[in-house]
């Protein structure tokens, strides 16, 4: 496999969530995670919750775990812009050991990359000192399982940025 034909299969991330006890998906849905969408719906281990906006992710998932759950957010890097104050807030200041997978829209491992979300989202998550992962292929998947790991020996939020597109 050619990295232009990397592909990360929604299995794949839903069993390392499963294996690491995750009990919630929140996130606010979109046309390139149907795929995941259409097994996380099926999935009995994880409860999904949808939102209307990417803000409001980092307060339901800061409720969850302050209620006994493990949460991860599911967002795309835009959501992670308008998400700021509450990453600020909920994540950095109350120490939530939360992961958020990030869909990296517009990145490209070949350096052509002309979606200023693909090249702001590095800048913005070392700027609040929030360590990240890449995962391009199921190969990747266990980068899930450092992130959470991580998340809780630090008690902060780690992101894991997913660089390529979900398969079916």
């Amino acid at each position: 496999m050619t990295t232009q034909d990397a592909v990360i299969h929604p299995a794949a991330i839903i069993n390392e969530l499963k294996k690491n006890d995750v009990t919630h998906v929140v996130w606010l849905p979109d046309s390139e995670t149907n795929f995941m969408f259409e097994l996380l719906t099926g999935e009995p281990a994880l409860d999904l919750v949808p939102v209307c906006r990417e803000g409001e992710t980092m307060a339901i998932a800061a409720g969850l775990w302050v209620g006994g759950k493990k949460p991860v957010v599911l967002i795309q890097n835009t959501g992670i812009f308008e998400s700021g104050d509450s990453i600020r807030g909920l994540g950095l200041d109350v120490h939530q050991p939360l992961v958020m997978l990030i869909g990296y829209r517009g990145w490209s491992r070949h350096g052509l990359t002309n979606d200023s979300a693909a090249r702001f989202i590095e800048h913005i998550l070392h700027a609040w000192g929030i360590n990240y992962y890449l995962i391009e292929t199921d190969d990747d998947a266990d980068r899930i399982t450092l992130a959470l790991a991580e998340a809780d020996r630090n008690q902060k939020p780690v992101a894991v940025l997913v660089g390529t597109e979900f398969g079916a």
